[in-house]
C-alpha cells in the first residue's frame, strides 16, 4: 500500500516537469515567431519581384548568393507580374520592397499613399521599347487616323514619337490595349500598329511580318534630355521599414548594390543562377541581360539625380494627359539617407 501513493506522486510530478518544458518550448517558438532579436536569427523580409521582367537579375542574384542573410536578411522572392500589384504588395505590408515601372508609383503618389519610399533605380534598358507598324505603314504619318495600341510607359514613348513627326495622340485612334493581346490584335488587323516593350515587342513583330518599326523609346526627346526609357523601374521600400530599423533598410540597398557588381563581372554565372526565377535556359537569360543596364553603387547619386528629375517629368506628363489628378511633390518620397555613401 506504500507504494501506490509514491508512483501517483511520481506520476504528478512527472506530468508537471513535461508541462513545464512544453510551456516553455512553446515560448522559445512564440519568441521567434513574434521577430524577437535572437543572434541565431536572421530578419524575414519579402520581395515584390516578377519573374518575366530582367530588370530584376542584379536582386535575385543577391538573393541566391547569400548577400542578404550575410547581412542578416533572409530575403524571400514573391512572384507578382503587375507593377500596380507589386506596389500594392509594399503598401498592404505583404512586401518589405520592390522594383517597378515607376507610372504605377506615380499614380500611387497622386493618390497621397504615403506607406513607401522611393530609393534606387538599378536597371534601365532603353531601346527596348517600341513601336510595330503593320505592312503598308511606313511612318506615323500614315497612320493617321489609324488605331494604334499602347499602354503605360508604351504610351509615353508612342506621344515622343508622334512628337518627332510634328503630331499628337489626337491624330491617330489611341487603343489602350494589355501588352499581352498586342500580337493578337495586330495579326487580326484590329490595330495597325501596336507600341510595347520586349519580349512582347518581338512577338508584335513576328505577329505583323513585313511591318516597319517606327522608333524606339530612345529616339524620343524623353530619351535625349534624361537618358532613360520613357518609364525606367524605380526601387521604392516599406516607409514603415525605413522609419523604425533604418540599418535593415541600409542593409538590404548594400546586397543589392553587391548583387549589381556581381551581374556586371559575372554575367554568365549570374544568368546561370538565376535562370530558374524565369524558366529559362541560362543562355536566353543571359542574351536578355545584354539588353539591359544595370546600375549600383557607383556614381549613384548623380544617377538619383536624373531619375528623380525623370520621375517630376514623368508626373506631370500623366496630370498634362489626364492620367493621374493632380502632380505629387516627388521629393516628398524620395528617402536615400539610408544608402551607403
Amino acid at each position: 500500500m506504500t507504494r501506490l501513493p509514491r508512483l501517483l506522486a511520481a506520476r504528478r510530478w512527472l506530468a508537471a516537469s513535461l508541462s513545464l518544458n512544453a510551456i516553455l518550448s512553446l515560448a522559445v517558438l512564440g519568441l521567434a515567431l513574434s521577430g524577437a532579436p535572437s543572434s541565431a536569427e536572421n530578419l524575414k523580409l519579402d520581395a515584390a519581384l516578377s519573374n518575366s521582367w530582367w530588370g530584376h537579375v542584379p536582386i535575385m542574384v543577391a538573393v541566391d548568393k547569400g548577400y542578404f542573410k550575410e547581412l542578416g536578411l533572409d530575403i524571400e522572392v514573391k512572384s507578382i507580374a503587375a507593377s500596380s500589384d507589386r506596389v500594392r504588395a509594399v503598401t498592404s505590408g505583404a512586401a518589405a520592397f520592390s522594383n517597378l515601372g515607376r507610372i504605377a508609383v506615380i499614380s500611387e503618389m497622386a493618390n497621397d499613399n504615403k506607406t513607401f519610399y522611393f530609393f534606387a533605380n538599378v536597371d534601365d534598358s532603353p531601346g527596348n521599347e517600341g513601336c510595330w507598324a503593320r505592312p503598308g505603314f511606313a511612318s506615323f504619318k500614315d497612320l493617321k487616323g489609324k488605331k494604334v495600341a499602347a499602354n503605360t510607359s508604351a504610351q509615353i514613348t508612342m506621344n515622343g514619337l508622334l512628337e518627332k513627326e510634328g503630331m499628337t495622340e489626337k491624330d491617330v485612334q489611341f487603343v489602350n490595349l494589355p501588352g499581352g493581346e498586342m500580337a493578337g490584335a495586330i495579326a487580326r488587323g484590329d490595330v495597325d500598329a501596336a507600341c510595347v516593350w520586349e519580349p512582347l515587342l518581338t512577338n508584335v513583330k513576328k505577329a505583323a511580318e513585313g511591318g516597319k518599326l517606327l522608333g524606339l523609346d530612345s529616339d524620343t526627346p524623353s530619351f535625349k534630355q534624361f537618358g532613360t526609357m520613357a518609364s525606367p523601374d524605380i526601387m521604392i521600400i516599406s516607409r514603415k521599414l525605413v522609419d523604425e530599423n533604418p540599418e535593415a533598410a541600409k542593409k538590404i540597398i548594400t546586397a543589392i548594390f553587391r548583387g549589381v557588381k556581381y551581374t556586371h563581372e559575372n554575367p554568365e554565372d549570374t544568368a546561370k543562377t538565376v535562370a530558374h526565377y524565369f524558366r529559362q535556359e541560362p543562355a536566353v537569360v543571359l542574351a536578355a541581360m545584354k539588353q539591359f543596364k544595370y546600375f549600383g553603387a557607383d556614381n549613384w547619386q548623380e544617377h538619383m539625380k536624373l531619375h528623380t528629375g525623370q520621375m517630376e517629368f514623368l508626373s506631370k506628363w500623366l496630370v498634362d494627359n489626364g492620367k493621374i489628378a493632380k502632380m505629387p511633390d516627388v521629393k516628398a518620397w524620395e528617402n536615400v539617407g539610408f544608402v551607403p555613401k
